[in-house]
C-alpha cells in the first residue's frame, strides 16, 4: 500500500527565539550553557527583557517540527501532531509550518485559549546553543493530539525526547507507538538532550517500550543512556533496545548501526557558528534518505552534508534552494 506520509511526527510545538550572547550573559543570570532547561514564562519574560534586542531568526520549531521540516524541504511528505493556544503567536506558529509545507492536526482542531510556547535559544560565539524554554500551552500535549489515521498512512512514526518531561506527553508518544506498531509503521525516537536522559530515563524507556526501529542520539546522550563512558559499550547496549540507530559526534561525525554492521560517516569540515537544530536536520535528512529507498550509508552522508551546512549559520534551517543542492550533492537527484 502507498503512503500518504513518508514522516508522521509529535512534540511540543515552540516559537523558536534566537539571540546572539557572551558567555557573561549565562553567569549573571545563573543559566546552565549548552543545556536545555524549562522555565516558567516570569523567569522566560525576565530573560527576554535581560535580552533587549530582536532575535535573529523567529521561527515555528521544536525539535521533531524542525525535523518534520528537513523532510519536507528534501521533497519528503510530513505530518506533525503539536498543541498551540488561540493566540497571535500561535497563529504565526501554524502559518509557518504550514508555508513550510507540512499536514498537522492543527488544520481540524479547534485550539484552545492560552499561550503558546516560546524557546529562547541562546547561541555564544563558540556556536553552542543554550535553551530556556516556556512550554505553555505544549505542556498539555495529550493523547487529543494524536492523529491515529495520520500514523496509519506514514512509513516512519518519529517522537521527540523532550516529550517526557510531560506526564500527558509522555502518555500521548507512548499512544502514537502503539498504533504505529500495530499497523506496521516503523517507530523513530529521538532522545532530545542529554538532561532527558539523566533526569527522565524511566519515561524514555516507556516510550521506547519493547523496541524501536530506529534511535537518534548524540554520543553524551548515548553514555548516559547506557551508563557507561565507553562508546563501544554504549553502542552494543543499544541494540538492546532499538533495531538500529545513528550516534551523532559532532566535528568526528556519527556511526551508523544498519541493523547488521556499523557504519562510520565521515564529517564534512566546517566553520561552526551556531549548532541549534543540527540534529533535527539530522534526523530529518536520514529519515528522508531511508524512506526514498537510500541506503543507511547514504543517508548518513546526506545527513552529515545538511547538519554540517545548518551549523556554519544562524537558525536550524536551511533554505529550499540550499535543500536542492545538498540532495543532488549526495544522490545526483
Amino acid at each position: 500500500m502507498t503512503k500518504k506520509y513518508d514522516l508522521y511526527a509529535i512534540g511540543n510545538a515552540l516559537v523558536d527565539m534566537e539571540f546572539e550572547v557572551q558567555d557573561e550573559f549565562f553567569i549573571k543570570h545563573g543559566i546552565d550553557k549548552g543545556l536545555m532547561t524549562l522555565v516558567d514564562e516570569e523567569r522566560q519574560n525576565t530573560l527576554l527583557k535581560a535580552l533587549d534586542g530582536t532575535p535573529t531568526k523567529q521561527q515555528c520549531g521544536g525539535s521533531a517540527a524542525n525535523t518534520v521540516i528537513a523532510n519536507a524541504q528534501f521533497g519528503g511528505k510530513s505530518f506533525y501532531s503539536c498543541k498551540i493556544a488561540n493566540d497571535p503567536i500561535g497563529n504565526f506558529y501554524f502559518q509557518n509550518l504550514h508555508n513550510n509545507g507540512v499536514d498537522s492536526n492543527l488544520e481540524h482542531q479547534k485550539r484552545e485559549d492560552g499561550i503558546t510556547g516560546k524557546c529562547l535559544v541562546m547561541v555564544t560565539p563558540d556556536a553552542e546553543r543554550t535553551m530556556n524554554t516556556f512550554l505553555g500551552i505544549t505542556s498539555t500535549l495529550s493523547k487529543n493530539e494524536v492523529d491515529a489515521e495520520a500514523i496509519k498512512n506514514s512509513k516512519y512514526m518519529y517522537m521527540e525526547g523532550y516529550l517526557v518531561a510531560s506526564p500527558t506527553g509522555l502518555e500521548a508518544a507512548v499512544e502514537a507507538r502503539k498504533i504505529a506498531k500495530e499497523n506496521g509503521v516503523k517507530t523513530a525516537l529521538t532522545f532530545s538532550d542529554v538532561n532527558m536522559v539523566k533526569f527522565f530515563k524511566a519515561g524514555l524507556a516507556e516510550m521506547i517500550g519493547d523496541g524501536i526501529d530506529l534511535l537518534f542520539c548524540n554520543e553524551s546522550e548515548a553514555l548516559a543512556y547506557t551508563e557507561t563512558s565507553d562508546i563501544k559499550v554504549a553502542r552494543e547496549k543499544l541494540k538492546e533496545i532499538s533495531k538500529t540507530f545513528v550516534i551523532t559526534m559532532g566535528e568526528n561525525g556519527a556511526i551508523i548501526f544498519d541493523g547488521d554492521t556499523y557504519i562510520d560517516i565521515e564529517p564534512y569540515p566546517v566553520q561552526a557558528v551556531d549548532s541549534n537544530g543540527a540534529g533535527d536536520m539530522y534526523a530529518g535528512s536520514f529519515l528522508y534518505g531511508l524512506t526514498h529507498g537510500h541506503s543507511y550509508a547514504s543517508s548518513g552522508k546526506l545527513a552529515s552534508l545538511a547538519a554540517s551546512k545548518v551549523v556554519s549559520q544562524y537558525g536550524p534551517r536551511l533554505k529550499w534552494h540550499e535543500m536542492q543542492k545538498i540532495k543532488a550533492q549526495v544522490f545526483g537527484e
